[in-house]
């Protein structure tokens, strides 16, 4: 069984060799299967034959046409932000994945401490949570959180998050690659938001653009970075970006896409003498937190550093003796913001009883 950075490496073309020759050619097999089964399920849902729901609600949609990470939760809280500054009352929706035993996964636990208060859904029936959210939370707009792919709920406004570093999947369908369906899905999208957008050149991003509305040439188009903003400790304290310039660091983390927090650690201006990566969603234990504090030592790190999305599951100041931080980033738009607010302002007139 191949872990998540070993499939990465065999899809993309960096595995060389016979054996992986193969695999690759049996996941070409199997991605040919996972299409048509795709594909069809989209024609029953613009044919008629499967119908989208309505809520009675406006809906936002924020999701991904790859697997893996995108950068969703900054944007997510954003627009959140943006209707609670207009005195909308929201709920967040989402499947939960890889919750357990009902309780809320890493990002929902990272988003209620980002927005405390804000009513947060996570069942794999999102059909049946959002009509909670209406009926019990008296919630007047609904975000979904990673739900391009879900039809059965009608939606207002469809947002999907393209990865700069990894746009389009290795331009392959899962499992011979990293789309979730084919690239002409985004003719359905509204529009399409390039992370991690300051990682690449003008000349990419362009080239990117130009495929998107290659496929779906009404779409708005929105660039954006993730931008150190702090440090947090389990305990809740912030501290400035400055205490980590200049300091020897062991960094790790669970994430669908670590080179984007490489990245974001290289900004911090510090030495990154040690650096590890664990699956998407990964479940810190005792014993992964007593490895940690080993390894953090053994590198002689001043400070280990993760992201939000880690820290939510690791509720210890320090491993060993080393202080735990993680790196809190917020979403800075490089073009496209005025695109985004004019189709959020867009829903307004439709919340029932705007402030």
């Amino acid at each position: 069984m191949l872990n998540a950075v070993d499939f990465r490496e065999l899809v993309s073309g960096r595995r060389r060799g016979p054996m992986a020759s193969l695999l690759r050619g049996l996941l070409r097999w199997a991605e040919s299967l996972y299409t048509w089964i795709v594909v069809g399920r989209n024609k029953a849902f613009e044919s008629g034959r499967k119908a989208s729901q309505k809520i009675g609600i406006p809906v936002v949609s924020v999701g991904n046409l790859t697997l893996g990470g995108t950068g969703k939760t900054p944007l997510v809280e954003w627009i959140a932000r943006w209707f609670l500054n207009r005195g909308i009352k929201i709920a967040l929706v989402s499947r939960g994945y890889k919750s357990s035993n009902g309780a809320p996964n890493d990002e929902a636990q990272e988003l209620a401490q980002k927005l405390p208060g804000v009513v947060h859904l996570q069942n794999p029936d999102r059909v049946a949570a959002a009509r909670l959210a209406v009926r019990e939370f008296q919630s007047e707009l609904i975000i979904l959180d990673d739900a391009f792919q879900h039809r059965r709920i009608a939606r207002d406004l469809d947002i999907v998050l393209l990865d700069a570093l990894e746009p389009f999947g290795f331009g392959h369908v899962f499992p011979r690659g990293m789309l979730r369906e084919p690239i002409a899905g985004m003719s359905r999208a509204n529009l399409a938001v390039l992370t991690r957008a300051d990682m690449v050149n003008e000349v990419e991003r362009a080239r990117i653009r130009g495929i998107v509305e290659r496929y779906a040439p009404q779409i708005a188009w929105v660039e954006c970075r993730h931008a150190p903003r702090s440090l947090l400790a389990a305990d809740g304290q912030e501290e400035s970006l400055g205490a980590l310039r200049g300091r020897q660091v062991a960094a790790f983390c669970g994430l669908g896409n670590p080179a984007g927090f490489r990245h974001t650690l290289a900004e911090c201006g510090c030495n990154v003498v040690a650096w590890r990566e664990f699956p998407d969603h990964f479940i810190y234990n005792n014993n992964t937190v007593d490895e940690l504090a080993r390894w953090t030592a053994l590198h002689g790190a001043d400070v280990a550093v993760c992201t939000h999305k880690d820290l939510v599951k690791l509720p210890v100041n320090k491993l060993g003796d080393r202080p735990l931080r993680a790196v809190l980033v917020g979403l800075e738009f490089l073009r496209g913001q005025d695109a985004l607010e004019a189709k959020l302002k867009t829903l307004l007139p439709l919340v029932s009883s705007p402030k």
